[in-house]
């Protein structure tokens, strides 16, 4: 019977070992090699690794890049003054026409004899005019005639009256008609400050009325404002035109500019004259530029300004709406401390740098902010040429902790 046991357990009793075997394998492998393994690899710093950067008076610049679209010259919408249909059409899509070139022109038939009835009804006035003025100047000087000898029938008739040759009602008598004659000169005079001139501004009038239906018949033929590139054209022969509706866009490069959208920033330092290099990528050319506008005003829609270069190109070389790339470095400050905008902390109300010093600890140092750029801040007070301050890290950092110095080319020193 125990014989029987012991044949039982042998195989269980393999296995077991085997088992045991490989535990004591597993916890060797573990102990062993992970110990190793750990003491290979990078054991962590107790120190923090900074880059530093020493400080020095250098002039400070303002990087200010630009870009926007080319602008033409003018690109003017052309449109008839007056409904009309169109019997001539003197301009194709992409013409260069020069200006007072006519482009296109409105039927005027019925103007033409609108002008030769209104310059008939010009010359009967002028003619009415005429008359008028000869029958004034017949009546006036025959009413003058009458008037004379009449004045020196009277003169006569009181010196018989005082001899006493005529009684005093044949004086009166005279008289009445002295003054009639009087009377009726008198009015001619008035009547060539009324008739007459009436008849002038009559005849006036209708010199005007004949120059307006002229002006008009010249508005229903258009004309090229200036020298230019048919950019747009939507007209026909035989179409009939409202007024105001577009029919041509005349496009002038002969002066080319950009137009870019700026910060406030840079549109307070940004000055009219400034020589730029323009570089356009659809092109893959550099042109040479001046800025000659930058906005006095905040656009209070875009909430930004607009500066304006004027390009140094050939005539019609280049199209408008092309993109358009440049940059200026401004001298903000002559001979200044400034340094990168990452050194600077703003904690709790305090501006401050970590400035390393010669036993490798760090000091907070508060400091003053001057000018700004886009990377860069002067800094006023707080800092000497010759100081050395910590750039990367500053997270880590306390006053008078230590830290290593990174080495870029070699990891840490």
């Amino acid at each position: 019977m125990r014989h029987s046991v012991d044949n039982l357990n042998k195989p269980s009793m393999k296995i077991a070992a085997i088992i045991c075997v490989l535990i004591i394998v597993m916890v060797c492998y573990f102990v062993f090699f992970k110990k190793n393994g750990e003491m290979k690899g990078p054991r962590p710093a107790s120190e923090p690794v900074v880059e530093v950067m020493q400080v020095e008076k250098r002039d400070m610049m303002r990087h200010v890049v630009l870009s926007g679209k080319t602008v033409a010259d003018a690109n003017i919408a052309l449109a008839p003054k007056y409904n009309g249909r169109v019997v001539k059409v003197n301009a194709n899509l992409g013409d260069f026409v020069h200006e007072g070139d006519i482009l296109l022109v409105q039927d005027t038939g019925d103007l033409d004899l609108s002008i030769l009835q209104q310059e008939a009804n010009t010359n009967a006035a002028t003619a009415d005019v005429t008359t008028q003025e000869a029958n004034f100047h017949s009546d006036y000087i025959l009413a003058e005639r009458n008037y004379n000898i009449v004045e020196k029938d009277y003169e006569r008739q009181k010196y018989l009256y005082s001899i006493g040759a005529i009684s005093q009602g044949d004086l009166e008598d005279n008289e009445q008609i002295y003054l009639a004659a009087k009377a009726k000169l008198e009015a001619l005079e008035n009547q060539n400050n009324s008739s007459v001139l009436s008849k002038q501004y009559a005849a006036e009038k209708s010199q005007h009325a004949t120059e307006a239906l002229r002006k008009q018949r010249d508005d229903m033929i258009l004309r090229a404002p200036r020298d230019g590139i048919i950019g747009y054209r939507n007209a026909e022969v035989g179409s009939y035109l409202n007024a105001g509706s577009k029919v041509f866009s005349l496009v002038d490069n002969s002066h080319v500019f950009v137009d870019c959208s700026i910060s406030e920033n840079d549109a307070a330092v940004l000055e009219n004259g400034m020589n730029v290099n323009v570089t356009i990528d659809a092109l893959g050319k550099n042109f040479t530029g001046k800025l000659i506008y930058v906005s006095p005003a905040m656009d209070e829609t875009s909430k930004t300004y607009t500066a304006r270069i004027e390009l140094d190109i050939d005539k019609n070389t280049v199209k408008a709406g092309l993109f358009a790339r440049s940059s200026i470095d401004i001298l903000q400050r002559k001979d200044t401390i400034f340094i990168t905008k990452e050194a600077v902390i703003s904690r709790n109300g305090r501006t401050f740098v970590y400035v390393l010093k010669e036993d490798n600890t760090v000091e907070e140092r508060d400091v003053k902010i001057g000018l700004l750029n886009d990377t860069e801040e002067e800094i006023i007070s707080g800092l000497n040429a010759g100081d050395r301050i910590v750039m990367t890290n500053q997270d880590r950092l306390k006053d008078g902790m230590n830290v290593k110095i990174a080495d870029k080319s070699n990891g840490e020193k």
